[in-house]
């Protein structure tokens, strides 16, 4: 065999077998940087859910970490800074949804937005937060208005019967 020969028949090998094995590396290492970007993505946006909870706290008169709506009336300012947070708390919502939420989610990403369904079934258990949707959902994304419309859906029947809470 010639060395012309063994060349040829070494590229024969490199297109057999380098070149499949090329693509999965390539194929492996996107869905690993997808999944990091999805995971960063996850990250931040609890790191801004968290920063929201620390302006709850700050705001505690407005008694927004209790499951009910406050038993005496809230002033006209009060009232003002509950619906700013409501409206930040709806933004923040929408942006998880539009980031993380997908029709057909794997385990992974399903595991990243049950969290994210669980804070919003806490926050549609309050009746004053339920009331406040349809207004602080004008003009938000209309599938996540949907989504977030049957997840208050659900938590206010399950108050009533006492069944577990499932949207989507």
């Amino acid at each position: 065999m010639t060395f012309l020969e063994q060349l040829e028949a070494l590229s024969y090998l490199v297109t057999v077998i380098g070149l499949p094995f090329g693509i999965y590396v390539y194929l492996r290492d996107q869905r690993k940087e997808r999944k990091n970007e999805e995971e960063e993505v996850y990250v931040r946006l609890t790191d801004q859910y968290a920063e929201f909870l620390g302006v709850v706290l700050k705001n505690a008169d407005l008694q927004l970490t209790t499951r009910t709506t406050p038993s005496a009336p809230l002033t006209p300012e009060q009232e003002e800074r509950r619906q700013v947070l409501f409206d930040i708390l709806v933004s923040l919502f929408e942006r998880a949804y539009i980031l993380v939420y997908e029709d057909d989610m794997d385990k992974d990403e399903a595991r990243l937005w049950a969290s994210w369904h669980d804070y919003m079934c806490e926050w549609c258990r309050r009746p004053d937060f339920r009331a406040a949707l349809p207004t602080l959902l004008r003009g938000e994304d209309p599938d996540f208005a949907a989504y977030i419309m049957r997840v208050a859906e659900d938590v206010a029947k399950s108050s009533t019967d006492g069944s577990q809470t499932k949207a989507g």
